[in-house]
């Protein structure tokens, strides 16, 4: 399919360091983006699906790095059905997995974790509920995986590993494991702070200052954050991506963001929900966290929304995240909410506010245009202009 949005008011890009794009039309092709900037009649009219933005804002699709992923669009923690997809209804459009801890009765010894990693990862291959990519399938490192079990994952697609759930005696005893993944090309990830769940153990920076893991997990919390002075160890002892997570301690995720600002590391800023947990289901937990970033610290809201999508595909290596040409075709259209005091959508972030989602494309496709079930309405009128396919793109309303 072939798409193009118009009449866009700002393009961000995703890069904290760059963050404006000039012009006002994205065209996607058959999965990733033609263009960002200008374009000629010509090349709008031979789209398939042309969205007027009416002057709305575009950004990369949210990539929320904490999601806890069972099978199929389900949680049974919450036991709730089609959450996956009602998180692109808050603008993500990637979830990567926080490995499926969650599954009932998983199993614990070295071929049980191994078998479920795999199972993971091709369950959701090309299942994308609602048009989300989900990148699952995490081995969760137990006692007894030896480093061909790490080979043989990475054969087989897996390429994430979660310390932090294992029954080790102490959480120094992840190290040689993580060090395996990372030689096989995974990326490596560590709960992070009090323990989350019956049995699980506290992980602070000494632990991950031992493995050097890619990700600090939920670094303010999950919910339990670590002690103050742990932060500031992490910031500057070590090069570890410090993720933040909704469902954590707002109080140490402003600590950590404005640690990593001054450190001149914004990059190492990641954004993520950490659900369904607990904590519920947050279809809207990345726009509040962007929203409590660009209202109660002096980060530019720019910035906030590239901790969620530039940052997180750099970690991650993932092709999407960014508004350029090739990468993946995932942008959504957001505004200022009716009956708000705002009117663009930056401004009502940096206001404490969440933002209106009025558009999600996702694989060039688009999912919805005009109304999110989970946000209020936009203040324009974002509208399918053209289609020359016997679809319709409205959505569901509420």
């Amino acid at each position: 399919m072939k798409t193009a949005i118009v009449n866009l008011g700002t393009i961000l890009t995703g890069d904290w360091r760059d963050p404006v794009a000039d012009g006002d039309t994205i065209i996607m092709n058959g999965g990733t983006i033609d263009s960002v900037g200008t374009a000629s009649s010509a090349q709008v009219s031979a789209c398939d699906v042309v969205i007027d933005a009416d002057g709305a804002i575009a950004v990369p699709g949210l990539i929320d790095s904490h999601v806890h992923i069972t099978f199929g669009d389900y949680t049974p923690r919450q036991r709730t059905v089609g959450f996956l997809e009602s998180y692109v209804h808050g603008g993500t459009t990637t979830s990567i997995t926080a490995s499926e801890v969650h599954v009932p009765g998983r199993p614990k010894d070295p071929e049980g974790v191994k078998a479920l990693a795999v199972a993971a990862f091709k369950s959701f291959e090309h299942y994308r509920p609602g048009g989300m990519r989900v990148c699952a399938g995490s081995i969760i490192l137990e006692p007894g995986l030896v480093e061909q079990d790490f080979a043989e994952l990475a054969r087989k697609g897996v390429w994430l590993a979660k310390a932090g759930f294992g029954a080790f005696p102490t959480p120094f005893d992840y190290a040689p494991m993580i060090g395996w993944a990372k030689q096989h090309g995974m990326i490596t990830t560590v709960h992070t702070g009090g323990s989350s769940i019956p049995g699980s153990s506290g992980i602070w920076a000494e632990h991950l200052i031992a493995m050097q893991p890619h990700v600090s997990f939920h670094v303010n919390g999950g919910p339990i954050a670590m002690p103050d002075g742990d932060f500031t160890r992490l910031v500057n002892e070590t090069s570890i991506a410090l993720q933040l997570c909704t469902a954590g301690n707002l109080r140490t995720a402003l600590m950590t963001a404005e640690l990593l600002e001054k450190a001149g590391q914004f990059e190492r800023l990641l954004i993520a929900t950490d659900t369904p947990t607990g904590s519920g289901i947050m279809p809207l937990g990345m726009l509040y966290t962007i929203s409590h970033l660009a209202s109660l610290t002096k980060i530019p809201v720019e910035w906030a929304i590239s901790a969620a999508t530039g940052n997180n595909a750099d970690v991650y290596r993932l092709n999407s995240g960014y508004l350029r040409a090739g990468r993946d075709a995932d942008v959504v259209v957001i505004d200022a909410c009716a009956g708000g005091s705002k009117d663009n959508a930056l401004d009502a972030l940096r206001n404490g506010d969440i933002a209106a989602v009025a558009a999600v494309v996702t694989d060039s496709v688009p999912r919805f245009v005009g109304r999110s079930r989970n946000t209020p309405a936009a203040i324009r009128n974002v509208r399918v202009a053209e289609c020359k396919l016997p679809r319709d793109f409205s959505g569901a309303a509420h």
